[in-house]
């Protein structure tokens, strides 16, 4: 056999200018054709071509995963393989691109939020202070501007309508500005503290002890330098939104804070519908005269309600809700005991406030001796051939008008009269053994309802005293003049209201036993009311601790038997049983 010939036209080295041409297993197959572009296949081709397509070996030729340097990778992950502006010899379409284009757009607006999102939790950790004034409207004060020059930022005057810049203004380091600038009359009403607060809370919430300074660093307005005035205050507005037990609840609270806190004490009355503190009650500063006594109230432009480490603070029904939950409770009650034992460090703080701080004026303490005196005497009348209980009487407050029930099993959330009558009786009976068990006793009825005290003194089979009752002019004058509605308070004359506050003050000490001038003053045997309202809370507090509840255990029960706090709206049946005061 001849030797074969030497193949002439393979290359002996590689040339890196030549081009190559990739191939594939199947290159002429309709599948290789497809991957190279969609564009119509004649029909003879496809006939031809059939049986090669339905060959399995023949597709399983190329490897099920091709590499990017296969034809069979897609044209679109070919890099620079093709033209922009032609695919595999057709024309490149421009939708294709969009559609891709569009598709992608939900992930990178997704990346960018979450750029957005990991940025902003970066400064709420590191600089929260850097959000929160944008949020809350504050700015920082410049540590390099002078007194005069902060002055001109934001001053604005105590008198009403008017904005000046004052002589000079005191800033701390690193102070985080309150503006009031949108304000000219001071101080703010209650409603317009409330919205200052609001802005403070809605959007940053603080965690730690009650006192901490915030995340966002002292916050607080600009303070005048005037030697005269009080260093640090805490003031409690009044301005008519709740009744006055509700607000002596709360401000009872706050005189307490002050006192802790080594702040001067104050009360303002500007927008209080009745009257004036001092038609009611003695100036707070004779029994808490604070730190620096003589000392001047700050201006009213000064005062903060958020947040509380404002120097000059102030506190009024209306923004309670953001100072006394809560953070409030866990701080000042005893964490280490149970239910109602929990709460006898805050009743302590109320009590101590009500017996030295909050003291009826001269004419109101005249109003409630004589009330004592005529109750001591008609006492002394009816149960003279009782020796023994002369001189003790059963209290009960049944509030009317606004007041609702907090139990929804009474009709129409109004606790029944009768349910009054039933609780005399059986409070009595327990507390009393022997004879006396068998005596009904003289019941005092403080209440804003003519018809409700008609109604009890009908099913009573015993004597009643109250204001509606007494023959004393001066007293049957302070009697309720209808059954409160606070929102229908206001329509009656301001001298009308002053008068009907002097019969709750009045109406208080008699159903509480507060402010009693001496030990043997009469005070209430026992007292029925319901937890629905602030006066039955106010009455415990004149009761005392152990007279109000017994021997409370060590788990915080109430103690049943020899208790004389008896409230029949919840009937025990929440926990705790009492409660120190509302918030609105």
């Amino acid at each position: 056999m001849p030797k074969p010939r030497p193949l002439t036209n393979v290359p002996t080295s590689y040339n890196p200018d030549q081009q190559l041409t990739p191939r594939t297993p199947h290159s002429g197959s309709r599948t290789s054709r497809l991957e190279q572009g969609f564009h119509k296949i004649p029909l003879s081709e496809a006939e031809a071509n059939e049986a090669e397509y339905d060959d399995q070996g023949t597709l399983q030729s190329a490897p099920l995963l091709a590499s990017s340097s296969t034809a069979r990778f897609s044209v679109r992950n070919s890099g620079g393989q093709e033209s922009p502006t032609k695919r595999n010899g057709r024309p490149f379409h421009s939708m294709e691109v969009l559609s891709s284009t569009i598709s992608r757009l939900p992930l990178a607006f997704g990346i960018f939020m979450a750029g957005i999102l990991l940025i902003l939790v970066v400064l709420s950790i590191t600089k929260p202070e850097t959000l929160h004034k944008y949020a809350v409207g504050t700015k920082k004060a410049p540590s390099h501007l002078t007194s005069t020059q902060l002055a001109s930022v934001s001053s604005t005057s105590s008198t009403p309508n008017a904005l000046h810049s004052a002589p000079s203004v005191h800033t701390e380091a690193n102070l985080h500005v309150l503006s009031y600038e949108n304000y000219t009359n001071f101080p703010l009403t209650g409603i317009e503290y409330l919205i200052e607060c609001a802005k403070q809370h809605k959007t940053f919430m603080a965690h730690g002890d009650y006192w901490d300074i915030g995340p966002m660093g002292p916050l607080d307005v600009e303070h005048h330098d005037d030697s005269g005035i009080c260093s640090s205050t805490i003031t409690y507005m009044l301005d008519g939104t709740v009744g006055l037990t509700a607000d002596l609840a709360l401000m009872a609270q706050a005189a307490s804070l002050a006192h802790e806190r080594n702040r001067t004490f104050f009360i303002d009355d500007t927008y209080w519908n009745r009257g004036k503190w001092r038609d009611h009650f003695e100036d707070v500063k004779k029994g808490q005269p604070g730190p620096q006594p003589g000392c001047k109230p700050p201006p009213p432009n000064e005062l903060v309600a958020c947040p509380r480490i404002a120097r000059h603070w102030v506190i009024m029904a209306r923004t309670a809700k953001f100072h006394f939950g809560h953070p409030f409770l866990d701080h000042y009650e005893n964490a280490y005991m149970h239910n109602l034992n929990r709460f006898k460090p805050i009743y302590e703080s109320s009590r101590q406030s009500l017996e030295s701080v909050i003291q009826p004026n001269e004419e109101n303490m005249e109003l409630i001796q004589l009330a004592r005196a005529k109750l001591s005497a008609f006492l002394h009348d009816t149960n003279s051939h009782q020796i023994s209980i002369n001189s003790q009487y059963v209290s009960a407050h049944i509030r009317r008008g606004d007041r609702k029930s907090l139990s929804y099993t009474f009709p129409n959330r109004l606790i029944p009269v009768q349910d009054y009558v039933d609780a005399v009786k059986s409070t009595w009976t327990r507390l009393h053994k022997g004879s006396a068990s068998h005596v009904n006793p003289v019941v005092y009825i403080a209440t804003d309802s003519r018809d409700a005290h008609a109604t009890f003194s009908q099913l009573y089979n015993g004597e009643t005293f109250s204001l509606f009752k007494t023959s004393d002019p001066r007293l049957q004058s302070l009697a309720s003049p209808g059954e409160y509605y606070q929102k229908k308070f206001n329509e009656l004359d301001t001298q009308s209201r002053i008068v009907a506050t002097r019969g709750m003050v009045v109406d208080l000490a008699m159903v509480s036993g507060l402010w009693a001038d001496h030990e043997d003053e009469i005070k209430p045997d026992a007292v029925i009311c319901a937890l629905s309202s602030t006066v039955c809370k106010l009455a415990a507090i004149g009761l005392g601790w152990d007279n109000a509840f017994g021997n409370v255990d060590a788990m915080g029960a109430i103690d049943e038997k020899h208790k004389r706090w008896v409230e029949i709206d919840q009937r025990g049946q929440i926990v705790p049983v009492w409660l120190p005061f509302e918030l609105f």
